[in-house]
């Protein structure tokens, strides 16, 4: 640049001007082809809940687009199709910008990972249409044909941990049972309902080997509303042990104001989530509820074991009405809650429990063994996850609901007063260890005995599910042994590394 003009020997003769989009959306449309120059569109899906670029929940319709846009976004679609003659099922990607003007972004000319919910809400069974169109069969069905009915919605349930910063977790599923399914791939006639694809099993391997997603949660509703709160009915009945999974922040999701509303765009995670996950991000509804199903459970855990342990007339065992329920904090910090169960009927499973001068009348189906409990309190439907000791306590109560968990004991009056005499003990210090935070092979150590470090420097790298995790120093210091060299397979809290 010279005197404001561009020099003689500079040769500018293009400019590429990048398209600023604000507030977008990932929007595609789900087409079919055939070898006979048909092309429709089967309507679009939303899949703008994204993380690191990764689809987290995808829907069908969009809550965002008009008919309008979505017929010009279709049409776009078809037309790209047709130009190239494209046969079988593909998707054609847009991003939408805040005033529903659209661009194109690519073509996957594959069946994708979120195909269920275009299935759902136009009743196609995909797959077949695919496997018709290859053997040169022409289309059934035009593009008036194509039906809208009800909302769909689809969660992708990944071997995560959210609480970890979304590490991958790897290891045996020790439980593995999803909630009870209505509708199955390759039956378009049992709609609105739930929906499980997956190819994992209990007892069965998490490998660190693969992608981290286990299962598609798919749901159908008449609206938008219907399939989000049958959406987070499912979750709650999702049970998955033995390692971690995104169920708690699926929930926080479904739960958030804005994505009720519909109002979110593909920077959605990145903005309300930016300092990661944790359980404060996962407010309950009404936590007392979970209080007072602990004393319900109680109660029904105490009238078995008084009904099988054998007793004599006239010296039964009395179960008391009253408790006290220890919910455990972190550090010891704990919440002490007097609770009154009584009406309780055990082989209707009934109970009532008074809780702050509040009512909570319960009913409960599910047998004790099980993990999953589905029952009704103060007449409305719910499902639980509730289980009897924790790696801790053997005496808690884990009650899991809607993303959230606590752990409660539920004691006696007098139990509840010496509890709060108890002193807490605190966890061993393990400032001076690197721990492996995840589950995989440790690809490399990037330090030596003796080497000074410091805050930020790094210190080993772990593989797992087709990703690198890069361990840092938190502070300043010096290694004083190498505890697990290179091609190590590391479980979660190994440590690989010991400072001075």
């Amino acid at each position: 640049m010279k005197n404001g003009t561009c020099s003689s020997n500079i040769a500018a003769h293009r400019i590429f001007i990048e398209k600023f989009v604000e507030q977008p959306r990932h929007i595609e449309i789900q087409i079919l082809g055939d070898s006979h120059g048909n092309v429709i569109y089967l309507n679009e899906r939303e899949c703008s809940i994204q993380r690191r670029h990764q689809k987290v929940i995808e829907e069908a319709p969009s809550p965002f687009i008009s008919d309008a846009t979505r017929k010009a976004m279709g049409e776009q679609a078809v037309a790209l199709a047709k130009a190239v003659q494209y046969q079988s099922a593909g998707t054609v990607e847009f991003v939408v910008g805040k005033n529903q003007d659209f661009y194109f972004l690519e073509m996957n000319t594959r069946l994708q990972v979120e195909h269920p919910v275009t299935e759902c809400i136009t009743g196609l069974d995909l797959v077949e249409q695919m496997i018709r169109v290859a053997a040169g069969e022409k289309l059934t069905i035009k593009q008036e044909d194509v039906k809208r009915d009800g909302w769909a919605m689809e969660c992708r349930i990944n071997a995560e941990d959210p609480f970890r910063n979304f590490l991958p977790s790897t290891g045996r599923l020790v439980r593995f049972n999803p909630p009870e399914q209505t509708m199955w791939q390759a039956d378009t006639e049992h709609l609105h309902g739930v929906r499980v694809d997956t190819g994992v099993y209990e007892g069965g391997e998490i490998p660190m080997f693969y992608d981290s997603m286990i299962a598609k949660l798919i749901v159908h509703g008449k609206d938008r509303a219907e399939a989000i709160a049958k959406m987070r009915e499912a979750l709650n009945g999702f049970v998955i042990r033995g390692i971690s999974s995104n169920i708690p922040f699926q929930a926080a999701l479904l739960a958030h104001p804005k994505f009720q509303t519909g109002d979110f765009n593909t920077g959605f995670i990145a903005e309300h989530y930016a300092h990661g996950f944790n359980s404060s991000d996962v407010p309950h509804s009404a936590p007392a509820s979970r209080v007072a199903l602990a004393a319900h459970m109680n109660r029904r855990y105490r009238a078995r074991a008084s009904t099988i342990s054998g007793q004599m007339r006239g010296h039964e065992v009395v179960v008391s009405a009253d408790y006290t329920v220890v919910v455990l904090g972190a550090e010891g910090e704990s919440q002490h809650h007097a609770v009154t169960v009584s009406d309780f009927e055990y082989d209707s499973r009934k109970s009532t429990v008074t809780l702050n001068g509040k009512r909570y009348e319960f009913q409960s189906f599910s047998a004790m063994r099980e993990v999953r409990l589905q029952g009704i309190c103060n007449g409305q439907p719910f499902t639980v996850q509730v289980e009897r000791g924790t790696p801790k306590n053997p005496l808690a109560l884990r009650i899991i609901h809607n993303g959230t968990q606590i752990e409660a004991m539920v004691l006696s009056p007098l139990g509840g007063k010496l509890h709060e005499m108890m002193p807490y003990k605190a966890p061993p210090d393990m400032s001076k260890f690197l721990l492996s935070p995840m589950p995989g092979l440790l690809v490399d150590v990037a330090v030596q005995e003796g080497q000074k470090v410091q805050a930020g420097e790094k210190l080993a790298v772990i593989e797992a599910m087709k990703m690198e995790n890069i361990l840092f120093a938190t502070q300043d210091g010096v290694v004083r042994k190498i505890s697990s060299g290179k091609g190590a397979s590391l479980a979660v809290d190994d440590v690989i590394i010991e400072f001075e």
